[in-house]
């Protein structure tokens, strides 16, 4: 049994006990993750697919060690100018091993919630805390003329 599966923004071919080296993942060593964007399940000739995912399939792994890729070398140059720049990249990554693949009927996996800023209210709003650029935006907004050559303070009395 195969799957295809998304991790960390790239898609991986993956089998049971097979070790993966993905991008780096905010994950402790010796932890296990599951990833829930599985596009395409195969065991054998039976092949399912998603558009663009699996509902209720899911690939368990458990991260093995975090390292650094080999060094990559960059090296910029401009003939005749007297330009070379030379610089170096090490991908941090993760190593992963496989341990399961479920292709239905997994419960998805807790999202990490987003914070929800609440709408500002004008009035409670101390004006002198803001920035000349936000007084501007709010002064456009109630269509206050000459609003672009005002100072900070002027800005304020205009607003209040």
């Amino acid at each position: 049994m195969y799957a295809i599966v998304e991790i960390a923004g790239q898609q991986f071919k993956v089998e049971k006990d097979q070790k993966v080296f993905v991008h780096r993942l905010a994950t402790e060593e010796g932890k296990t993750v599951s990833f829930d964007n599985v596009l395409m399940v195969g065991d054998g000739d039976k092949v399912t697919l998603g558009a663009p995912a699996i509902n209720g399939a899911q690939v368990g792994a458990k991260v093995l060690k975090h390292l650094k890729g080999d060094k990559v070398i960059v090296f910029k140059k401009k003939r005749r100018k007297g330009y070379r720049v030379k610089n170096g990249h090490r991908q941090a990554l993760t190593e992963i091993v496989i341990e399961s693949i479920v292709a239905s009927g997994a419960k998805p996996a807790a999202k990490a919630e987003k914070k929800v800023e609440a709408p500002k209210a004008e009035a409670s709003q101390d004006l002198s805390a803001l920035t000349v650029a936000e007084l501007r935006e709010m002064a456009k907004a109630k269509d206050i003329s000459g609003y672009s050559s005002m100072k900070k303070a002027e800005l304020i009395e205009a607003l209040s």
